[in-house]
């Protein structure tokens, strides 16, 4: 997925934008663009915050005073064709100039703020993103009417095994939707689906779970260096680490470590305590007289 932060421009000529791939924009504050299917026929269009547009794909606008910034995101036709269960060819889409829709603007939103924070979740993540995207286009805007087909049952164990391992093998590498996918056989979209039915997370849920697994395992060392930890478990920086293990588990990995070891250093202090009771209770028993 292509992501691209536009800010308001000043030109004021008119000129033709073609996109060939599929693009659609979320619109990040108040203003106007003056869209048109031809340059002398300009058609001013008012947005606030939130609203939508989805460009005609090959035909291209033209475009005159562009006076709001926008974020525009270019969906891969993998991702919607996967969505439509679509062997080849290109999904149609219907353009639009101005539109609401509620889990579109969600997921748009999510990406801003990903993209805000120098996209620390990594790979995986946005590829999930824009396969939702994809979902969630096709299903509402495809010219065709061709609803996307619900899989019924789950994964086999022998598949989410395999998933697994690739996941613990690459643990501190980008792992994309399409790998895993791939991994298994199946499209990406298909994937998701039936990945979430076996184990009630996405696919990125899982990864993130794993990659904290393995941080409270290697934080159980008292050397272990934090960003050494966090290298380790495939988060990009320390920080970001530290704001997810603290957003999952509700405290810092620091404190994690601190609470484990003061509980492991309180559990050998009782159980020396317990042995020298023990033996200072067996040398203080009372000799039996000689029979």
């Amino acid at each position: 997925m292509k992501v691209e932060l536009v800010p308001p421009d000043s030109d004021t000529a008119p000129r033709h934008w073609v996109r060939h791939d599929q693009a659609f924009a979320m619109m990040l504050g108040p203003g106007s663009i003056e869209w048109g299917s031809k340059r002398s026929t300009l058609e001013k269009f008012a947005y606030t915050a939130g609203d939508l547009a989805l460009c005609d794909r090959h035909q291209g606008e033209w475009v005159g005073l562009m006076k709001v910034p926008h974020l525009q995101f270019g969906i891969s036709d993998a991702a919607l064709m996967a969505a439509s269960e679509e062997p080849n060819g290109e999904v149609e889409l219907r353009p639009h100039r101005k539109f609401a829709d509620s889990r579109l603007g969600t997921l748009a939103t999510i990406v801003h703020a990903e993209m805000v924070a120098g996209f620390p979740s990594g790979r995986l993540f946005l590829d999930s993103i824009e396969q939702a995207m994809a979902v969630a286009l096709v299903s509402s805007q495809a010219v065709r009417d061709r609803p996307v087909r619900i899989s019924r049952g789950g994964l086999a164990p022998a598949r989410l095994r395999r998933i697994t391992d690739l996941v613990h093998a690459r643990l501190e590498d980008e792992l994309g939707l399409h790998e895993l996918a791939q991994s298994v056989g199946l499209s990406t979209a298909h994937f998701a689906r039936m990945f979430r039915k076996s184990t009630g997370e996405t696919p990125h849920q899982f990864v993130l779970r794993q990659r904290l697994e393995r941080a409270k395992a290697m934080l159980r060392a008292p050397d272990a260096r934090i960003l050494d930890v966090a290298v380790a478990c495939g988060f990009k920086t320390q920080q970001h680490f530290a704001q997810v293990f603290r957003d999952v588990c509700g405290f810092s990995p620091t404190r994690y470590r601190q609470d484990f070891l003061g509980y492991e250093a309180t559990c050998e202090s009782e159980a020396s305590s317990e042995g020298t009771s023990q033996l200072v209770n067996r040398g203080s028993q009372p000799e039996l007289p000689p029979g």
